[in-house]
């Protein structure tokens, strides 16, 4: 028994901990029957298990009109349960129990999360508990409202109820016994092993026999053959508003056979219980099924995005390799800073005379440099806001096309984070300082570079981003006469003219380097945006396993109890 409750008390924790909160087709079943089982669990398995001995709850229930309110009050002769013509009849569902098993059925053991109340209430989530000596101790009845009720939340409560019965009584007529919605609660109830019994109501004396055997026919094709029916011919009601004692009195006396033999209310509770466990098994499997539905489908909408933003990481990095960045205002700046001119003709041959230039030109030329600067910034910014707001679309799009993913969205998420544009300013800039940095550290003992001070460094600094600004290897030795590759040919001379050619290419690939993470930093901010939304899915990556196991241990538990005496 220990084992079966700390196994029950594991599977209530994997439940509760599961959410299902992408819209997928799974995915309203799955918390409808998550829910379900997590109420029966609380109203029903625990509390059972903990009191096999306890008194026997009879769910009264069946279809708006069947006469569930008359049956319960002719069976304990009073009358109890408000009956009448009017829809929805029942408000708060009443329990009727011998005044000795009150304090079961009053303090909450079963159905936990009603509030008991004395009397009849419109509260939703109330119990009105009628004790009284006419029907026997260790047996109750509880009329439940209408299964197929106009009220939402009275079908859930009912429900609700006939899943916490030890025994259902279902309640049905003449006119509605073929119709749909009881007969799928008929072999829900089936399917969880619950015990149930029938009440055929109001049927015409000339037709009894035919409509009887109809009905028999109908519950052995749906495998309830062996369950109890009664029938109850239509008549008058006494001035009570009770069944006269000639149709009700077989049912009364089978009731209190029940309620007197403590062996037959056992086998009721063991079969009941033991099949409401067993059906527990496969309602976990297809939890699980729509649990790691949830994580596949969190997955594949994180790649679109992740595809999205890796297209925007392609495309900056295409952006350093062709070029681009080194036209327009980027080339004029250049040509402006380091007198393009003169140094396009003498570049191979007066690499020494370039060098002192260049050192000169530095010290004394400061408002060009800062120029370029501003420059390659922007250059480099309008890159960045560009390839982020593709990719926001991008992975809007993709998205959006999926059910899921478009149910996640808002329209904020179409276009860039509205401080991407700062943001892209300053890592630019820090990525500027972080260059200048490393020319520092990497020139210490160049003696071009340490007598023209902070100029020569940041000279040299900007000739390292215009050679990032290139293809990964250096343009081959020759004069081009495209712009870019002209600029570049200029960068990869400056820098081999004060630091050498193997440390000019070491430079520029670390700060090559350095720049993409930080552009990757950037975007992968920009793709949260959209993965933050599926995170609460990724988190729960292992509650199939964990559903599957707990439905497992739970068997095993169930089978080592045989609760039936038959151990399986």
């Amino acid at each position: 028994m220990r084992r079966l409750t700390t196994a029950l008390t594991r599977l209530r924790a994997a439940l509760g901990a599961v959410s299902y909160p992408l819209v997928l087709p799974s995915a309203d079943e799955a918390r409808r029957v998550g829910s379900a089982l997590t109420a029966q669990l609380d109203d029903y398995l625990l509390p059972r298990l903990a009191r096999l001995d306890a008194p026997l709850l009879v769910v009264v229930g069946g279809s708006t009109g069947a006469g569930k309110s008359t049956l319960v009050n002719s069976l304990v002769q009073a009358p109890v349960s408000t009956a009448g013509v009017l829809r929805p009849t029942t408000r708060s569902p009443v329990l009727v129990t011998h005044p000795d098993d009150v304090p079961w059925f009053g303090r909450g053991g079963l159905l936990p999360g009603l509030t008991r109340t004395g009397e009849s209430s419109d509260a939703p989530h109330a119990l009105q508990v009628v004790a009284t000596p006419s029907i026997g101790p260790g047996l109750a009845l509880l009329d439940a409202p209408d299964v197929d009720s106009v009220v939402d939340q009275n079908r859930r409560l009912a429900s609700q109820l006939l899943a916490a019965a030890d025994l259902w009584l279902f309640v049905t007529t003449a006119a509605r016994y073929a119709d749909a919605v009881p007969w799928e609660l008929l072999t829900t109830a089936r399917l969880r092993g619950t015990v149930i019994a029938l009440v055929l109501d109001r049927v015409p004396l000339d037709a009894a026999a035919e409509i009887a055997a109809h009905l028999g026919e109908m519950l052995t094709a749906n495998e309830l053959g062996s369950a109890p029916l009664f029938v109850l011919p239509e008549t008058d009601l006494d001035q009570r508003g009770l069944l006269p004692d000639s149709a009700i009195g077989p049912m009364r006396i089978w009731f209190a056979q029940l309620a007197g033999d403590a062996n037959a209310r056992g086998t009721v509770v063991r079969q009941t219980l033991d099949g409401a466990l067993s059906a527990l098994a496969p309602a976990l499997n297809g939890l699980a099924e729509a649990a790691e539905d949830q994580l596949r489908t969190a997955r594949a909408l994180d790649e679109r995005v992740e595809a999205a933003y890796r297209g925007a990481q392609r495309t900056t990095e295409e952006g350093l390799r062709d070029g681009r960045l080194l036209r327009g205002e980027v080339l004029a700046r250049w040509q402006e800073y380091v007198g393009t001119g003169d140094l396009v003709r003498n570049l191979e041959s007066r690499v020494g005379h370039l060098r002192d230039r260049l050192v000169a030109a530095l010290t004394g030329r400061t408002t060009s440099g800062q120029s370029l600067r501003v420059a390659l910034e922007s250059q480099l910014v309008t890159l960045l806001r560009g390839v982020a707001a593709d990719a926001a679309e991008q992975a809007y799009a993709a998205w959006q096309a999926h059910p899921a993913g478009a149910a996640l969205l808002e329209p904020g998420l179409q276009r860039a984070s509205a401080d991407l544009p700062e943001r892209a300013d300053r890592l630019v800039r820090d990525w500027q300082q972080f260059v200048l940095d490393l020319v520092r550290t990497e020139a210490s003992d160049k003696r071009a570079v340490a007598r023209g001070a902070a100029y020569a460094v940041n000279g040299a600094g900007l000739a390292v981003m215009i050679a990032v600004f290139t293809t990964t290897a250096f343009i081959p030795t020759g004069l081009e006469v495209a712009a870019g590759a002209g600029s570049a040919v200029a960068a990869q001379k400056v820098l081999e003219a004060i630091f050498g050619d193997q440390a000019i290419r070491t430079l520029a690939a670390r700060a090559r380097t350095e720049l993409m993470e930080r552009v990757e930093k950037l975007l992968a901010t920009e793709a949260a945006r959209y993965t933050e939304r599926t995170s609460a899915v990724r988190t729960e990556t292992t509650h199939g396993t964990l559903l599957r196991q707990a439905a497992a241990e739970v068997e095993n538990a169930r089978k080592e109890l045989a609760l039936t005496g038959s151990g399986s």
